[in-house]
């Protein structure tokens, strides 16, 4: 049986500004970031901290019956509840208060005031809590997006997935394993969207998925006060080995006008991402037309043309100077 390759996801230590832009950044590749001043934000958010600062904000949360949540298959319900009554409960392993079982899994992704139209922002969900908090410098101001609480059940695990903005996830509390995919093993990873179809990463169902052993595996474990850089498109899937809270920060390293403006969450494809599929389905369209053997010569001939003129590490490839990966 053909092993996966596992990669370590390499340490930097006391990491500021200058030390993120030239040694971190430039490799678009991820990184744990260690000795960042993230405030006091990582002694002071206890499970009653956060209740008394958070107060009876009402909260949308994912519960689940089991810790393994599957957003292709919705295996999770939506429900509500104050803020401070959720951290109690997600703090817990069992409960006496409960939607569906009493080992039922939590999982919060904080959304903006007008969950349609704006991104989330702890400063204005949460200004008491975002106050103890402090954003590492590392991108312009005029390129922030948004700062998510990622707050859930001890095992909680999310479902493999990339998004279309730099982002630094910030372990305040407890530990969190994440498990790391590069966007150039895309085709091992039976993309269904922007999310994997393979559920269980660690034991995969290789009769149904038997490509994604050729998929490289990054694997990294944050502590508390850890950053982890997750440079756009890199898949992601992550388990808390323990109840903690996280912030991710998201920012736009393209041009503004890149990004679709009614997208509050930040993961739909950038604009000219999303003209090139939508026009690659008219060429298949058109495609539908010839026989079959005429289409599976010509669908060769456009996989050939899209290697040559896009794959990275082809020779005949360029990356536009407009859509360059420099932070600011």
């Amino acid at each position: 049986m053909e092993l996966q390759e596992k990669v370590a996801v390499p340490i930097f230590a006391e990491v500021d500004r200058e030390v993120f832009l030239k040694e971190v950044y430039p490799g678009r590749t991820p990184a744990v970031l260690r000795g960042v001043a993230l405030g006091p934000c990582v002694e002071r958010w206890t499970v009653e901290y956060l209740g008394m600062k958070g107060g009876e904000r009402e909260v949308k949360i994912h519960v689940s019956t089991v810790p393994q949540m599957d957003f292709l298959h919705k295996n999770f319900v939506y429900r509500t509840l104050p803020f401070n009554e959720y951290v109690r409960r997600a703090s817990e392993t069992k409960h006496s208060d409960f939607f569906l079982c009493e080992d039922e899994s939590y999982y919060l992704r904080s959304l903006g005031e007008d969950v349609r139209k704006e991104p989330a922002d702890l400063s204005k969900q949460f200004p008491d809590l975002a106050e103890d908090f402090h954003i590492p410098q590392f991108f312009e101001p005029d390129q922030f997006f948004s700062s998510v609480f990622r707050i859930s059940s001890c095992g909680l695990q999310l479902w493999t997935h990339y998004d279309v903005m730099d982002n630094l996830l910030a372990q305040v509390t407890g530990r969190k394993r994440v498990v790391l995919f590069s966007p150039q093993d895309a085709l091992h990873l039976y993309l269904n969207g922007d999310k994997s179809e393979v559920l269980d990463i660690d034991a995969p169902d290789l009769k149904r998925f038997p490509e994604f052993v050729k998929a490289r595996r990054y694997d990294c474990v944050l502590e508390p006060g850890d950053l982890l850089f997750i440079p756009a498109l890199w898949f992601h899937n992550t388990r808390a080995l323990s109840f903690g809270v996280g912030v991710n920060v998201f920012w736009r390293h393209l041009p503004a006008d890149s990004y679709d403006k009614k997208d509050p969450y930040g993961n739909k494809d950038p604009v000219a991402a999303t003209r090139a599929l939508q026009t690659l389905e008219k060429a298949l369209h058109a495609l539908d037309e010839l026989p079959a053997e005429y289409r599976d010569f010509y669908g060769r001939r456009m996989v050939q043309r899209v290697q040559k003129r896009t794959y990275c590490d082809s020779p005949d490839s360029e990356t536009p100077r407009s859509l360059s990966n420099k932070p600011g």
